[in-house]
Formats: structure tokens, sequence, C-alpha cells
């Protein structure tokens, strides 16, 4: 009767601890993660743009994602979705987090068809679109660093992240793990694709994650940029 019990307090000691260890694995480290590369010290800002509500739209002391949509903005609506949905929808509760869509002057009534499209009656108060003359447009862009160039109707489905001090975020090195021990050579992400929704769902998720991580710890005079990447920073918010 006595091993008995004993092999029962055995098994109920384990049914106890086992689900608070687990718990304890998973929970994640703030701290141990490497900060977003900057790609890019000298972003543009927005001095030349009006907006239709005449708000000043600024890219410093935000966390901007910034796209270009040109001159027929609703054409491009699954950009715009998936940016919505996947960014937008995601990020827009952390605290100076803003979209700003960079298009010419006469693109307001194609804009405000693109919000119509994509609102859903969900809170819309951090998406701006701004506009300017196309040549400020293009100095925007070209102050950002890109994989491809703008085309001929100021249009690129790539975004950009930038930082609350205009500077450029992403990737010096994008290469998968499998391309890293080959010894594969390096190739950086500077913008993200809005049509592969891997990329934006997985990539900028994370990359924005961690930029926030990174802004709060500064405030908390915690943040070190000799840390490492964690794979689990999903408790960060700004």
């Amino acid at each position: 009767m006595e091993k008995s019990n004993i092999k029962r307090n055995i098994v109920l000691g384990i049914l106890f601890f086992l689900p608070v260890a687990f718990l304890l694995m998973l929970y994640p480290s703030t701290h141990n993660y490497d900060p977003l590369d900057i790609v890019d010290e000298q972003v543009s800002e927005l001095q030349f743009f009006e907006t239709s509500s005449k708000e000043n739209i600024q890219l410093k002391d935000h966390i901007t994602i910034v796209g270009f949509l040109g001159n027929q903005p609703i054409d491009h609506a699954i950009a715009a979705s998936n940016l919505k949905e996947l960014v937008y929808d995601k990020f827009k509760g952390f605290k100076t987090f803003q979209i700003v869509i960079v298009l010419p002057k006469g693109a307001e009534s194609s804009a405000e068809l693109l919000q119509k499209e994509i609102n859903n009656y969900d809170d819309m108060r951090f998406w701006h679109y701004v506009f300017g003359e196309p040549n400020d447009v293009k100095t925007v862009f070209n102050s950002l660093k890109s994989e491809e160039p703008l085309d001929d109707q100021l249009f690129t489905d790539h975004i950009f992240i930038v930082d609350k001090d205009l500077k450029q975020r992403g990737r010096l090195d994008d290469r998968e793990d499998k391309e890293i021990e080959k010894n594969e050579a390096i190739y950086p992400l500077y913008a993200y694709d809005c049509i592969e929704v891997a990329e934006i769902k997985n990539k900028m998720s994370d990359d924005l994650r961690i930029l926030f991580t990174e802004y709060r710890q500064k405030r908390k005079g915690k943040f070190d940029s000799s840390t490492r990447r964690s794979e689990d920073i999903n408790t960060s918010k700004n």
C-alpha cells in the first residue's frame, strides 16, 4: 500500500510540474535577439506632400511602413489588401506605428476608392495617403534602397520599413540557414513584396516585432546591440 501511494504521488507530481516546465520553455526571451539592420541612413522626410484631410504626416518619430501605389492605386487593391490585413491590422495598436502610401497628385479619387475597397469599417486612423509632385515621389523613393525601381506609373509592390530616426531597416543578410551552411553569397532584403504573402506574414512581421522590441528596450535603458535574435519575440509591444 505504501509503495502504491509513493507511485501515485510521483505520477501526480509529474503531471503537475510537466505543464509548468513546458510553459517556462515557451516563455519568450525579450532581450536575446539581433537588432534589425539599418540598410540606409537618410530617408527623405515628407516635406512637400499634402493629405486630403490637411494633416501634417511625417516619418520622423514614427515607425512607418512606406508604400508607393502609383497613379491608380485602386488598380493595386491586392497589394494594398495584403498590406492592410497582414501588417496594418496586426500592428495598428502599437505605439507610433503608421502606414504611409506615397502618391502623385491626381491620384486622390483613386485613393479614395481604394480606401473604401480595403476599409471594412475598421479603424484606419494610422493609414495615410500623401500626395505630391511626381518628382517629389521619386525623391522619397530614391532615398530608399530597393531591389527594383518604380515603374512608369510610380508604382512598386515593394514596401519599406522606416524607423523613428529616418533610417531604413531591413536585412543585410537574408540567407536561409541552408544557404549559410553552404556558404552561399550574401544578399540583402531592403524591401518586402506585398504580393508575396509569406514574405509579409513571416519576414516582415518578425522584423517589425524586432524593431518594436528595440525601441521598448531603449526606453527602459536595456538595449544592447550585441544581443542575438530570438525565435520568439511575440510578446514585445511598443
